[in-house]
């Protein structure tokens, strides 16, 4: 048996390399086009077939991606049904609780957080002839209530629930600061004085209609230290519209 050197399976290589490159280069010399065109064209295969290349594997990649944003999206707009189906089930139970649909709530949330305005008062209590003396000092920040941007307000004390005796301050007419210094005096017993309810009552003055409620502060009696003189601001709480006719 004979085997074939290194050398020799070099030669043999050799020889038929340069065999097929001569048999490519005498088809070539059959083409009737010059050197410098059989380059160029194949440049431009060369350039084809790159340029298919590059737009296989440019839509494989995107066709990826595609997919995989819609499945995140499909996966986003089911848990955003869910989260809008659990808010809407959410509200459907505080509307439930609280009797009010949503306009209604936030109504009552617009005039909880309106500012009426304030009142200083004083408030003493005389033991010994069972009296309590109560003060208007002043009120200031009022709304307006009239269409030029001021108001003629005036201050209605009373207590409740009895409302047997009322008071009523002088009207300050166009002003939204008024300072009335006026004091009421009601003779009460102070065995009694622990249901009872002092309200003062701010109202602007209409000399041709009612008088609209500007705000009011209700103060129950059994919450107030009378050991002492008291004399201080509280914002007006929302009253409800009554009509009110000035007698003075």
């Amino acid at each position: 048996m004979s085997y074939i050197t290194h050398s020799q399976y070099l030669l043999v290589k050799n020889d038929m390399f340069e065999e097929i490159k001569s048999k490519f280069m005498n088809e070539i010399d059959k083409i009737p086009l010059p050197p410098w065109a059989l380059i160029a064209i194949a440049v431009v295969a060369a350039l084809l077939i790159l340029t298919c290349c590059f737009c296989i594997i440019k839509k494989c990649c995107c066709k990826k991606k595609k997919n995989k944003k819609g499945k995140k999206g499909k996966d986003g707009f089911n848990m955003k049904n869910m989260q809008g189906d659990e808010k809407h089930q959410d509200d459907d139970d505080d509307e439930g609780e609280t009797g009010l649909t949503e306009e209604e709530e936030k109504e009552e949330e617009e005039k909880e957080q309106e500012k009426l305005g304030k009142l200083q008062y004083s408030i003493d209590y005389d033991f010994e002839n069972t009296k309590l003396t109560v003060g208007i000092l002043q009120a200031a920040d009022l709304i307006s209530m009239d269409s030029g941007g001021t108001s003629d307000p005036y201050v209605k004390v009373f207590i409740l629930p009895d409302k047997k005796k009322k008071y009523d301050t002088k009207v300050h007419k166009k002003t939204l600061n008024p300072v009335f210094n006026e004091t009421f005096v009601f003779k009460i017993a102070y065995e009694e004085l622990g249901g009872k309810t002092l309200c003062m009552s701010v109202y602007d003055y209409d000399r041709f209609s009612k008088h609209d409620v500007i705000g009011e502060v209700k103060l129950p009696m059994n919450t107030i230290d009378l050991g002492r003189p008291i004399e201080e601001w509280r914002d007006l709480e929302s009253a409800d519209q009554e009509e009110v006719l000035f007698t003075n």
